[in-house]
Order: C-alpha cells, then sequence, then structure tokens
C-alpha cells in the first residue's frame, strides 16, 4: 500500500536517530530525498548510504533555524517537493527555574521556528503540484507533561497544536499535515538526556521501557508511521496526532 515512487521529500534532523531511519525508509519506498542536518559528517554518511543502497539522495548541510539555510535546502528539490518531514529537535532537561535564556530560545528555534521556516518554504512548492504531505515531529511530552523538561514540554506542546492550525489553514490546497509522538527512541538525543541528568544511560533506557510494550522506541518504527502519513494510503487523514510510544501515553 506504501509506494512513494516518483515523490520527492525533505527530511530535517536526517543525520542520525528518527530523521536518518525515515530519509532510508522513504528511499526504499521510492522517494528521492534531501536530507537536511547541521552536521556535516554524519548528514553526508546519511545520503552516501541510501545512494549505496540504490537510492536517490542528497545532502545539505542546514541550521533548520536560519531562513536562509532553509532556503537553500528548499533549492536542493529542484522546484518541486512533495513530502516534508519536519523532524529536527532537541532537548534541554531543566526546570523553568533552572533554564537559561539562551538555552530556552535554542529550544523553541529548532523545536518550533524551524517548522515554519521550512514549511513556509515547502507549502507553495506542495500546492503548485496539487498537493503534498507534512509530517510533524512531536513527543509524547506533547501530549501530556514530563519532568525537568520544561523548555521541550512547552515546544513539543505547540508541534502538537500548530499541526492542527496548519492543517486547517492549507487543508484547501490539498496539503495534509499530520504530527508523530514518539515515545522514548534509542537515539543519541535519549542517551544525551541521560547524561544531562547525571543518569546511566543504560539505567536510562531501562527506565524508558516500563511501559505496555515493554521496550523503548527504535528509529525505524517511527520511520514506518511517517511513511504511511507520506503516502497515499493516508489521503484522508490530516490533523491527527499520533502517538508512536508503545502505549506509553495510554
Amino acid at each position: 500500500m506504501i509506494d512513494l515512487t516518483g515523490k520527492r521529500a525533505v527530511v530535517t534532523g536526517a543525520g542520525s536517530g528518527i530523521g536518518r531511519a525515515t530519509a532510508g525508509l522513504l528511499a526504499e519506498l521510492g522517494a528521492a530525498v534531501v536530507l537536511a542536518d547541521i552536521d556535516e559528517t554524519s548528514g553526508a554518511e546519511a545520503a552516501k548510504e541510501i545512494t549505496a543502497a540504490g537510492g536517490e539522495a542528497a545532502f545539505v548541510r542546514c541550521d533548520v533555524s536560519k531562513a536562509a539555510d532553509c532556503d537553500r535546502v528548499m533549492a536542493a528539490t529542484g522546484g518541486r517537493l512533495d513530502v516534508l518531514f519536519n523532524n529536527a529537535g532537541i532537548i534541554r532537561r531543566s526546570t523553568v527555574c533552572e533554564i537559561t535564556e539562551d538555552d530556552w530560545d535554542l529550544v523553541m528555534a529548532v523545536n518550533i521556528k524551524s517548522i515554519m521556516l521550512m514549511s513556509a518554504r515547502a507549502i507553495p512548492l506542495m500546492a503548485a503540484a496539487g498537493g503534498g504531505s507534512i509530517v510533524n515531529t512531536g513527543s509524547g511530552w506533547g501530549i501530556k507533561g514530563g519532568a525537568q523538561a520544561v523548555s521541550y514540554c512547552a515546544s513539543k506542546g505547540a508541534v502538537v497544536n500548530m499541526t492542527r492550525a496548519m492543517a486547517i489553514d492549507h487543508g484547501p490546497q490539498n496539503i495534509r499535515v499530520n504530527c508523530v509522538c514518539p515515545g522514548d527512541t534509542a537515539t543519541g538525543m535519549l542517551a544525551d538526556e541521560a547524561r544531562q541528568l547525571g543518569e546511566s544511560v543504560n539505567a536510562f533506557y531501562e527506565d524508558a521501557a516500563d511501559r505496555p510494550l515493554g521496550r523503548i522506541g527504535q528509529p525505524r518504527d517511527i520511520a514506518g508511521t511517517v511513511a504511511f502519513l507520506a503516502s497515499d494510503a493516508a489521503a484522508f487523514v490530516s490533523g491527527a496526532v499520533i502517538a508512536v510510544d508503545g502505549a506509553g501515553t495510554a
């Protein structure tokens, strides 16, 4: 049911974790993918993996909080775009009393502003092609609160409702906008959370696995949901907020 042959996609945060897995899966399903990441080494490696496997991929170094960088990513699409996966994100574990102003601004710039910048450039291209699919990465903590993560919770809550607003605004252009909300997933960001809190990574992962399915997520788990939302199999799905978390928020 999921065939992306002939589609063009942009994935942000594509150098590692969920973004890397999703870029690879979209390419496997036939899409030509532009990978965007601030880490030039990992982003270029991810694109090379796709092309070595027979897929079509290009890498653009991008700070998603900068308009000029987002312009360069969109230019790499050749002027046509069907799928945008707004996945780039960061976390700073702290309370509202502990977080610095710089860290707050950085989290909001990467997690929210980037979606505005990338989507504003993607939507005209999609509209010109007759429609498209935008998928935003939220979080289980965009649905409910969490301890010592006030800026992250605030940003992901904003992503969830921003998704709904975009779906309303751009549905008439046949552009579907949805949000995936991963639970704890085995990525570098999850390991970094443990370090920020001064905890053992292994112990942190064990605690995160305390959910009905009894494990943490793997990047490919989330990639599969994104691929579905990007495809025609989800042609009537828009404005949805889908938890991909092993029933962690249930």
